[in-house]
């Protein structure tokens, strides 16, 4: 079923008032709704059931559910043997929410292909919030005391939702995706959402689901909807990535 008409949010509106994500236009892919707030509430509704916000500065606030939807599930991570050659060798380390803003306001500069970002500045206002209340995180790639790349998302329950990376050095966001993809195969995680498929991450072994499974999924993952709070205290050596 598809009404081919966008529902429009007031600011309002009560966290629920989103429509099925079955409704969602094909063209543009996955919009579902406009308007409403970047609230704490709203936003984990909208997580738990296959919805995420995405737009540009300037426009009003789109929410979208693609079908299909880009994922990785235990095991689907392929470590291709110039990485695994790389980590050998590395002297980085992954550090967890050390530095969350850094990492959000990193993957908020434009890239070289895009004339803009959008992770507006209400984007980061509101996430720093959700990092702030237990349910966003970053995890980061260091190099010599230096945040070299890394990646942020939510956790709710046992679905882990891909945000955005960066990399300032060779492979950082990969070695990030990594970390987060060994959480997920050792059963801390049951799903690790990417959102909308590209090359890339279909080239790191990332697989495409149907909307309609990738929500069924949602609902055991996220159930009970509790914050992840199991991360390591200390720095670990990307080179342990190839002991896990």
């Amino acid at each position: 079923m598809n009404n081919n008409r966008v529902t429009w949010l007031s600011p309002d509106d009560p966290p629920d008032s989103f429509p099925p994500v079955n409704v969602a236009l094909r063209e543009p892919d996955g919009l579902l709704a406009a308007g409403g707030n970047l609230s704490a509430d709203r936003l984990l509704y909208a997580y738990r059931h296959g919805i995420f916000p995405w737009y540009d500065e300037g426009q009003p606030l789109l929410w979208w559910s693609p079908d299909p939807r880009c994922v990785f599930m235990p095991g689907d991570y392929h470590l291709s043997r110039r990485l695994r050659q790389e980590l050998r060798h590395s002297t980085a380390e992954i550090r967890i929410n050390s530095a969350f803003t850094r990492v959000i306001q990193a993957c908020a500069e434009p890239r070289r292909s895009e004339q803009g970002t959008w992770i507006t500045s209400d984007m980061i206002i509101a996430y720093e919030q959700l990092h702030q209340l237990g349910w966003a995180h970053s995890i980061e790639v260091w190099q010599s005391g230096e945040l070299s790349g890394g990646l942020y998302g939510l956790a709710i329950g046992k679905a882990f939702f891909g945000e955005s990376m960066f990399s300032d050095t060779s492979n950082a966001s990969k070695i990030a995706l990594l970390y987060m993809a060994q959480r997920l195969s050792a059963g801390e995680f049951e799903i690790l959402d990417c959102q909308v498929n590209s090359s890339h991450l279909l080239g790191l072994g990332a697989r495409i689901m149907p909307r309609s499974e990738f929500t069924l999924n949602l609902k055991t993952a996220c159930d009970p909807a509790t914050p992840f709070d199991n991360w390591p205290l200390i720095p670990l050596a990307c080179s342990q990535l190839l002991l896990k």
